[in-house]
């Protein structure tokens, strides 16, 4: 009986792998099927053109049938050109995305969950020098790593709250286990680090059954300009508790005011930054953009050439009167120009990392607070500042606007509601099935160490929230030179 019972769940866990492996292939080939018979789902501000578009063309049959049946003809005598370089990207494509796919799917990951001590005086700094330690740039660096799939580390930075309790979490590659512990107990030595289940799956989550509602975040504007971060807050320094203001306290202290029967779940999926926001082809992508050096173009050279184009205002042009030309005057910045540059240049000197945000209210029908709603889509509201940048909601479930005469939308919401999830459980944002650019228009965002040690670190004790667990002392091992 027992080895009945084992043969079953090996069976079925050889299904559920090879399920979860080819699901993203199968979702290519879909794509592809769909680019081929036309039927791809267009939002309601895209049906204008594609009405437009059948138009033209039905006016072209009417009126010029001549240079239409040209042209098709045209095109099916060299058939033979274009078709086998159409099959061959195509395929290449679907190569790709199952190679990666089950490259991603045969790593083991691990969900740990960090639990602050009550006395924790650190300060994101702290959370700063650990983002620096998990910037890993390999496992891609060749093009037969990639040919094989490999990808990068990717991580997912996760603040969950379970009917208002608030928990931290870190969702890693079960071999990253070791390096996630040591450089989190070297920069915070009282927390307590624990493998957890993953809360994810612990509900069914179905729209069906629970009212659902999610958005991804990107900047309000270009990423070489820095949100307000906690060095404009004062807190690269240790203050008095009174005087500490952290951001991150507003966000905890809403995620702990649901009830009973609400969960908000927010994940930040994090990779090294190496350019693809820009169009490098470190991953297989098409395009290639490259700066003066002939190197990928980064976030940093966006930066210089923004801090560029600052300084070229600050020059007021004159006349010479001798020769009558006109000259550039000499650099006078105002006060905000300076701080601007500045603050370009500080934040892009520092390690970036492609960061796809994305945040999810679930709850029971009878206890869906529609408010709430509200509240997630400003949740970065304390992070933004005017004339630099900041942190907006999009995606998602912020397509739809509500209108009345959006047809069908109630089951396309559905369905939207049931991919949200399942990518927030991938915890995918840059790889199929759920990548930046792709069917449901997602942003990554390009952030600086300092930038995300703003929005992701642990509350030091200045941050009182009730709902916040925390562990009532320090662990630790006993020291190795205790008599025996």
């Amino acid at each position: 009986m027992h080895t009945n019972e084992s043969g079953a769940l090996r069976r079925r866990s050889r299904l559920l792998y090879s399920t979860h492996t080819m699901l993203p292939f199968l979702h290519g080939l879909e794509k592809l099927q769909k680019t081929i018979t036309g039927k791809i789902g267009l939002r309601f501000e895209e049906w204008p053109v594609f009405i437009l578009g059948l138009a033209l063309l039905f006016m072209a049959f009417v009126f010029m049938p001549g240079a239409v049946s040209l042209s098709l003809s045209l095109a099916l005598f060299l058939a033979p050109v274009w078709l086998p370089l159409l099959l061959i990207t195509g395929a290449w494509k679907l190569w790709v995305v199952l190679q990666r796919s089950t490259f991603i799917a045969d790593q083991k990951y691990i969900l740990l969950e960090i639990k602050p001590p009550r006395n924790l005086v650190k300060t994101p700094l702290a959370m700063e020098a650990f983002l620096s330690s998990i910037h890993l740039t390999g496992g891609e660096a060749t093009w037969y790593a990639r040919f094989k799939g490999g990808t990068r580390p990717f991580w997912s930075l996760e603040i969950a709250s379970f009917e208002g309790q608030v928990h931290f979490f870190i969702w890693t590659r079960a071999a990253f286990r070791r390096l996630v512990e040591s450089q989190m107990y070297s920069q915070y030595p009282g927390v307590q680090i624990v493998e957890a289940p993953d809360y994810t799956r612990l509900i069914s989550a179905r729209p069906e059954e629970w009212g659902i509602w999610g958005c991804d975040f990107k900047h309000t504007a270009d990423a070489p300009l820095p949100i307000k971060t906690y060095i404009e807050y004062g807190l690269d320094k240790v203050q008095k508790e009174p005087e500490q203001v952290d951001p991150l306290a507003n966000l905890v202290e809403f995620m702990a005011s649901i009830g009973k029967g609400e969960y908000l779940w927010l994940q930040f999926v994090i990779r090294a930054h190496k350019g693809e926001k820009y169009g490098s082809t470190p991953a297989g992508n098409e395009s290639s953009k490259r700066n003066a050096a002939g190197k990928p173009y980064t976030w940093r050279d966006e930066g210089e050439e923004m801090v560029q184009e600052i300084r070229k205002k600050t020059r007021d042009p004159y006349v010479d009167v001798f020769t009558g030309e006109e000259r550039p005057g000499f650099p006078n910045p105002t006060k905000g120009q300076m701080e601007k540059m500045a603050a370009i240049e500080r934040n892009t000197s520092k390690l970036g990392f492609d960061v796809g945000a994305r945040g999810i209210y679930i709850a029971r029908p009878e206890h869906f607070n529609g408010p709430t709603i509200s509240h997630l889509i400003a949740l970065f509201k304390p992070f933004s500042t005017e004339g630099w940048n900041g942190i907006n909601s999009t995606a998602w479930m912020k397509t739809f606007d509500d209108y009345p005469w959006e047809i069908g939308a109630e089951k396309k919401k559905d369905h939207y509601r049931r991919e949200l999830v399942e990518a927030y459980r991938r915890r995918q944002f840059f790889y199929d099935p759920f990548f930046e650019g792709g069917i449901h228009g997602h942003d990554a965002m390009v952030m600086s160490t300092e930038e995300l040690a703003t929005v992701f670190h642990i509350p030091s004790r200045a941050i009182e929230t009730p709902g916040l667990e925390r562990i009532q002392s320090a662990t630790g091992e006993a020291p190795v030179n205790l008599p025996m």
